[in-house]
Parts: C-alpha cells; structure tokens; sequence
C-alpha cells in the first residue's frame, strides 16, 4: 500500500531510554527518563510510551473531526476527549509489547451516534492503521 505523504518529520535519539530526543528542527526537545517501573531512575523526564500515548489520543480526535467534516456522521462537539493509555512489558514470545487503549468522551452525542464516529475514525486514523494487526487497540466509548 503506498502513501501520499503530505507532511514528514524526523527526530533523532540519543542515549535511548535515558537521554534525549528531538526533532531536527527543534520544535521538540524532550529529556527521557526510565519509569521506575521498567527498572530505571523515574523522576523528571518523559518515556516513549508517554509521547505514544499524547501522540495518538491527538491524532484519533483529528481522525474523528476529519470524518465527521465528511459530513456522513455526527460532527465533535468542542469538549470531547481522547484518553490514551498505553502499557509496555515483555511479551509472552519474547521481547517486549505494548497495550493499548483509548477511552473516547464525546459530550452530548448519542451512545450509538458516538460509536459510529469512534469506528469511522479508528478506520482512517493513521496511528490506528499502523497499529492495526499488530497491537490490540481497546476502545471505549465514555
């Protein structure tokens, strides 16, 4: 499947898991830090996971304004939400594995008008797709 890329960024690391990363043309800088939890010191900094989570919660609200602006479904109203909660751990084959799930709060749309839009959206969203197969994606309607 190719892709019609619009837009592109680059980021680049260093020292993994405890250093830095940024993208190139410095918009974003972001000091790493290990969780406690995954063994290393906590404290300032933020983690993979965390910049997952920001990251896909922003772009699957996109994703449900962009197919309610196709004007087939009920359209977002100003103060919906998009929880994203993401764990990592190591894998029953080996390795490591994330858990995924986002809890969608659409105030004042209909349960069911609200679950459409969330199915619309997790179909167009891109981190959707590259998760997709993958990674099992929880949704919830809140």
């Amino acid at each position: 499947m190719s892709v019609n890329v619009l837009y592109r960024t680059s980021a680049r690391a260093t020292g993994g898991r405890d250093g830095r990363s940024a993208t190139l043309d410095g918009a974003l800088d972001v000091k790493l830090t290990t969780p406690k939890e995954l063994g290393g010191p906590g404290g300032d900094g933020n983690n993979p996971e965390q910049l997952f989570a920001t990251g896909y919660a922003a772009c699957f609200l996109g994703a449900m304004k962009f197919v309610a602006s196709r004007g087939d479904t009920t359209k977002v109203p100003a103060d919906a939400t998009v929880t994203s909660t993401v764990g990592i751990g190591p894998r029953s084959e080996g390795g490591f594995g994330l858990e995924i799930a986002l809890a969608i709060a659409l105030p004042g749309v209909e349960r069911a008008a609200a679950e459409d839009l969330v199915a619309k959206a997790h179909q167009v969203c891109p981190y959707s797709n590259a998760t997709r197969g993958n990674v099992d994606v929880k949704l919830s309607v809140v």
